[in-house]
């Protein structure tokens, strides 16, 4: 469904589900640049009978350049409920990456403590006495040509390798920090990428949130969505 560029993949009293496209935020403090918490209570408010601003709360974010799935809780009962399943690790949450060069193994898990530079808003792999530091972990593994997302890239990139991913914790910039860190940038990463760090390749960033499952709150129905 697309109304004035949303595209919405599953909506009802409780939760939506839509796609964030590349450059928009998740939810921005600056005044006057959209973001997807604006556009979603302005489609909320158009389409539905609520008078007032409509309840929207954000359970997970994506980074402004990455594009993928994401829900929405309409109701605080919803909220509760998709905290409580993220916080559990109940959310099945997959991404697909194009990275420079190849990992060691076809599939494996990457640990690592990562700490957050609040000045630049960079995240680096650290040491576990670190201050802040917090575990980040992951798995990944080296998807098939022919189940390839970025089947396009591969014509004029031999150099790359698609990565299927699968988080198990949340931290800031946590896959394009830890692909980096073991040698695998992602292709338009302009702040992990030394290879991407002009133009407008920030845009381009070729990372994409692609599935998302988890439990209906109030159905307790299984859910998946897949670009």
């Amino acid at each position: 469904m697309l109304t004035n560029a949303l595209e919405i993949l599953y909506e009802d009293n409780h939760i939506v589900v839509c796609i964030k496209p590349h450059g928009i935020a998740t939810q921005s403090r600056r005044i006057g640049h959209p973001d997807m918490v604006s556009i979603l209570k302005n489609h909320i408010h158009k389409t539905g009978r609520a008078k007032g601003e409509p309840y929207l709360a954000v359970i997970h974010r994506l980074d402004q350049p990455v594009t993928g799935i994401l829900v929405f809780a309409k109701t605080p009962f919803a909220a509760r409920e998709l905290n409580r399943q993220l916080t559990h690790q109940g959310f099945g949450k997959y991404y697909r990456a194009l990275v420079e060069g190849r990992p060691p193994k076809t599939q494996g898990t990457l640990e690592h403590y990562i700490t957050k530079d609040p000045r630049t808003n960079l995240a680096r792999i650290c040491s576990p006495s670190a201050k802040d530091a917090r575990l980040a972990k992951l798995h990944y593994s080296i998807v098939p040509e022919s189940r390839s997302y970025y089947s396009g890239e591969y014509q004029s990139r031999p150099d790359v390798t698609e990565l299927e991913i699968k988080l198990d914790t949340g931290r800031h910039h946590q896959i394009r920090v830890q692909l980096a860190h073991i040698g695998c940038p992602i292709v338009g990463d302009t702040k992990y990428n030394p290879n991407s760090q002009s133009g407008p390749a920030w845009q381009t960033i070729c990372l994409c949130a692609y599935r998302l499952s988890f439990h209906h709150p109030r159905t307790r129905k299984l859910l998946t969505f897949h670009l």
